[in-house]
């Protein structure tokens, strides 16, 4: 009985230490910014494409004019889109503007989070390494594909009759 009790104990610590690590940012030498710096970026998903700007700032989004809670009600999208800024830890420090056009609101928000892991490098290209290893800078070329002749879609057939 009391190795059961013992084990969860254990296995919280272990989660507790591993949310920690994920939680801290790993730009704690992070770069000063420079009071009127402006990165620009592009980010594309699908037929999505984000024109991002990173400014120094308090860590609000602006996309076409509207907040993110806004323009992205579902919260997966919000922290999906937020990711890049909190993996650096900048994301109290830099006001994200983005325009936005072109495909769905899924796509939009994936070609937001691309934008911004792009302007992040031009902020700071000393962040390339983790970026790309939790791969926020690879271009997700996932596309519809294209209907072919004699099919009634991509790939679905017409019914078959053997008579």
């Amino acid at each position: 009985m009391e190795e059961e009790d013992v084990a969860p104990a254990e296995v919280e610590e272990r989660e507790e230490e591993r949310e920690e690590v994920l939680i801290q940012p790993i730009a704690s030498a992070a770069i000063d910014l420079a009071a009127g710096a402006r990165y620009r970026a592009t980010g594309k998903r699908k037929t999505a494409i984000a024109r991002v700007t990173l400014r120094p700032g308090s860590g609000t989004y602006l996309v076409n004019g509207r907040t993110l809670e806004e323009h992205f009600p579902r919260n997966t999208l919000q922290r999906n889109i937020r990711q890049p800024l909190e993996t650096v830890g900048y994301h109290e420090r830099m006001d994200v503007v983005a325009r936005l056009h072109g495909g769905g609101i899924s796509a939009q928000a994936g070609a937001l989070r691309h934008g911004v892991s792009r302007a992040l490098l031009e902020a700071d290209p000393n962040l390339r390494g983790e970026l790309k290893r939790r791969g926020f800078l690879t271009r997700d070329s996932r596309a519809k594909e294209r209907k072919k002749a004699g099919l009634k879609k991509a790939r679905k057939r017409p019914q078959f009759s053997k008579r």
